[in-house]
């Protein structure tokens, strides 16, 4: 995973590039009918249970567009709210707050739906050592958001983008002629260019399991679409030489049998791409 200072300069290209392509040359609707030296207070109000998320992006949006904005907090991300709680409460200039209203809102629902799947996922892997990832499988332009929502529901994340670790999976292989090529060639590219990379590479049965233990080098197997059985021999073969992912079509009804098989991680793309918004609303007091 990338660096916080990383993460977080990507958060901020977010916060430009939806300030920009949201309010352009102007926001007409508040410029025509609120005074510019208008002050105002709204409330960031829950319209249904979850985990709350966002609120520390919140905060970086509002001072983005201004400065002076001041936020209030009384609800932290990763807590658990209920319908009618108010998480926070920001004051200032009107037309600022306007400003600000539609990014910090869609952030907010969708950051919050995430961490809420999220924290569903870490209560159903409850009792085991098994940790559930994130993927890539994330909305373009939107993905730091969506990694740090992932972390406050308790979860943990993948790599953060094709340049932070390798990944050999299967198009990789079959491209590069086989396991032991395609692990030969990546291992000698990191080191000619100096790259202190992890090695993750994917197995599509147990025989690749056996292939990639004996090329070695590899910091984690992925096992994909393996049924229970087979996920517990590949588990027993590989013992303590790597680490072991699950993933594949995993979903709350088998979440806790995998884990039970005794991977250390399961990713799931659902945590991402199968979420709706949480009703929030940002409301004039």
């Amino acid at each position: 995973m990338i660096s916080e200072i990383k993460l977080l300069e990507e958060v901020d290209l977010i916060i430009k590039n939806a300030i920009r392509e949201d309010i352009g040359p102007g926001d007409y609707s508040s410029l025509a009918c609120i005074p510019a030296d208008a002050t105002g207070k709204a409330k960031l109000l829950v319209k249904e249970a979850g985990v709350i998320a966002g609120v520390d992006f919140a905060k970086r949006a509002f001072d983005y567009v201004d400065s002076e904005l001041e936020v209030e907090v009384l609800i932290k991300d990763g807590e658990s709210v209920d319908e009618g709680d108010i998480v926070f409460f920001v004051s200032g200039s009107s037309q600022s707050i306007l400003k600000a209203e539609r990014l910090v809102l869609n952030a907010m629902q969708r950051m919050s739906a995430i961490a809420t799947k999220t924290r569903q996922y870490v209560n159903l892997l409850d009792g085991t050592n098994t940790q559930i990832l994130d993927t890539r499988k994330t909305t373009p332009g939107f993905r730091a958001l969506e990694k740090m929502a992932v972390k406050i529901g308790g979860g943990e994340n993948h790599r953060f983008a094709l340049y932070d670790m390798v990944m050999l999976k299967d198009n990789h292989i079959d491209f590069a002629g086989g396991i032991a090529e395609a692990l030969t060639k990546t291992k000698k590219y990191l080191a000619e260019n100096n790259l202190d990379l992890k090695i993750i590479v994917e197995a599509r049965d147990l025989k690749e399991v056996d292939e990639i233990l004996d090329a070695g080098g590899v910091y984690r197997i992925l096992l994909d679409n393996f049924n229970y059985e087979d996920t517990r021999t590949a588990v027993k073969t590989i013992g303590d030489k790597c680490l072991t992912e699950s993933s594949g079509n995993i979903n709350e009804e088998t979440l806790a049998a995998y884990a039970k098989c005794g991977v250390d991680y399961i990713s799931s793309g659902a945590l991402t791409h199968s979420v709706y918004n949480m009703d929030l609303s940002l409301k004039a007091v």
